[in-house]
């Protein structure tokens, strides 16, 4: 690696000074030179406010401009970003703002109103995101450094701050980065601690093999700057480009997203498979079902003219300039995939998880193969723990720069999720063919991918509702994008209290009308199923999660 992540993102911002950096949708745009102003400003915020070194920030807040100044900032100070997702509800940003040590909280004025700070007791402070100022401090220095900032920014750069005052200190390539957790609730919070090789090669990557996206190229950052996904493929990787990238600051809805992508033109488009799914399924094949259209269909030569102008319209959904659409977080409908490796339209996917930074695999557009999630990315290797890893699934392992340092303040997890001779479990049970693609068989682990991209955890909600009233046991499961809870009640229980099976029927909608109170916007149980007998188990008792998954 020439170059660390540190250097990347100094050597873009010294480089296209003059040019747009981060834009807001319908909002605030900076420049590089701006966004260098911003960093260099909380630089010493921070170091007034006696922040040191390796200390942790965490930010929650919806993707913006600020947030990414503010990520950008911190890295390039030596401190350690936590992003938080902003989805997540009070008690657990309480949880991981204390789990990880943080110093210092960015963080949305409309979260701030419902946290209690009280509760977070090595937080030196609050900072508001869309503007830095300070909503909460433990601190005189911090007031201070907040208060005399222009003061103390004059006394630096006398002068006028220049593109050669950008220097920022480099980081031992081993050392720790970002903390990101996989995970909001006590119980199961692991905070996946990332090394900055692990970002350096990441973007390494991204330079060397995603070329067509070039300097001034626009991005629309869509999946939640608190997952390693948007972070680093979205975010980080188009700003060392030299790229202008735009968020979308609010819930990204169907024309907000087409708006964006209508205005951008983006050459690059990063996603889950939902968006395409969707397009796909509710245009597309409709129209491909009318009587006229199937006879047209089965004329030769007409097709092809049918097929090319459907990928014309496809294209020009995307903004006109799409050079490829990146899908990853989960595998792309069969029957979708299937026709739109037909029209040859420009997509991949891709497979990662957070403990990687994020990315395992790819492979460009043209040379992807139907249910392959590409090949293994560079400075990775991996194996298949198989006999006959071509054809006998097995779970895949993986070692190289990518990898996780292990999880924060948690060894047994950690030890657990490495082998003997150090490989990373994926958890994954994969086959990799002779060519060296990949492909997932299944999971052994039941990470659900939400609508916008963010980690649902099963066995999290289950927890929570197997404490409720009446419920024995109980899985989470998806059935069109959408939770369903599958609740066996405590019928013994219930007919002793003198209830019917419909009684602990209703009882059990209750629990979930409750429950959704507790839980994130984006891991909303949907509808329920109440079951007259137990889950079959396997003979160590633990439910047999894959005869109930569709």
């Amino acid at each position: 690696m020439e170059q660390s992540i540190i250097k990347y993102i100094e050597t873009s911002i010294r480089e296209n000074w003059e040019e747009l950096a981060l834009t807001d949708f319908n909002g605030v745009s900076f420049q590089y030179r701006t966004i260098a102003r911003k960093i260099a400003k909380l630089h010493i915020f921070y170091e007034t406010a006696g922040v040191q070194k390796g200390d942790k920030i965490a930010l929650c807040g919806r993707n913006s401009a600020q947030w990414a100044i503010a990520f950008l900032a911190s890295l390039t100070y030596g401190a350690v970003p936590v992003p938080i997702l902003h989805d997540f509800k009070p008690d657990t940003i309480h949880h991981l703002v204390n789990h990880s040590d943080a110093k210092l909280l960015f963080i949305d004025n409309s979260i701030w109103e419902n946290l209690a700070p009280d509760t977070m007791n090595n937080l030196l402070g609050a900072i508001h995101i869309s503007d830095y100022g300070l909503l909460f401090t433990r601190s005189e220095n911090l007031k201070y450094a907040r208060l005399h900032l222009n003061e103390l920014f004059g006394k630096k750069y006398p002068e006028r701050f220049t593109s050669d005052d950008v220097i920022y200190e480099d980081a031992s390539p081993d050392s720790l980065a970002i903390i990101n957790y996989t995970s909001g609730s006590t119980g199961f919070s692991k905070g996946v601690m990332i090394p900055y090789k692990a970002i350096t090669s990441n973007i390494t990557y991204a330079i060397e093999h995603l070329t067509f996206l070039k300097r001034g190229d626009g991005m629309v950052c869509m999946l939640p700057l608190a997952h390693m996904y948007g972070l680093v493929i979205e975010m980080i990787h188009p700003l060392v480009k030299g790229c202008h990238i735009y968020f979308l600051t609010k819930l990204p809805s169907p024309k907000v997203i087409m708006d964006a992508f209508a205005k951008v033109h983006p050459k690059l488009i990063v996603s889950v498979p939902l968006i395409l799914e969707k397009i796909i399924k509710t245009k597309v094949f409709p129209l491909l079902d009318k009587p006229l259209m199937k006879i047209m269909m089965k004329v030769p030569g007409l097709d092809d003219k049918l097929l090319s102008k459907i990928k014309d319209k496809l294209q020009e959904t995307f903004g006109g300039q799409l050079q490829e659409f990146i899908i990853g977080g989960a595998a792309l409908n069969k029957e979708v995939e299937t026709f739109l490796r037909k029209i040859k339209f420009p997509f991949t996917v891709g497979y990662g998880m957070t403990e990687c930074a994020p990315l395992i695999s790819y492979a460009p557009w043209n040379e992807s193969r139907p249910g392959s999630c590409g090949q293994i990315v560079d400075r990775m290797v991996a194996k298949i723990d198989s006999n006959a890893p071509a054809t006998n699934a097995g779970e895949l392992l993986v070692k190289g720069d990518n990898v996780m340092i292990g999880y924060y303040k948690n060894p047994e997890a950690t030890k657990a999720s490495f082998t003997d001779d150090g490989w990373l479990r994926t958890g994954d049970l994969c086959t990799l063919d002779n060519d060296g693609f990949l492909f997932i068989r299944g999971r052994s682990k039941n990470m659900i991918l939400g609508p916008s991209g963010q980690n649902i955890y099963p066995e999290e909600i289950e927890q929570q509702l197997n404490n409720m009233p009446y419920v024995s046991e109980s899985l989470i499961i998806e059935e069109n994008n959408r939770l369903v809870a599958l609740i066996y009640p405590d019928i013994e229980n219930g007919q002793k209290q003198g209830l019917s099976f419909i009684d602990l029927t209703q009882l059990m909608k209750d629990n979930i009308t409750a429950l959704n109170k507790e839980l994130p916007s984006f891991s909303q149980i949907e509808n329920v199923k109440v079951l007259q007998e137990e889950f079959e188990k396997t003979p160590k008792r633990s439910i047999k999660r894959y005869l109930y998954q569709h």
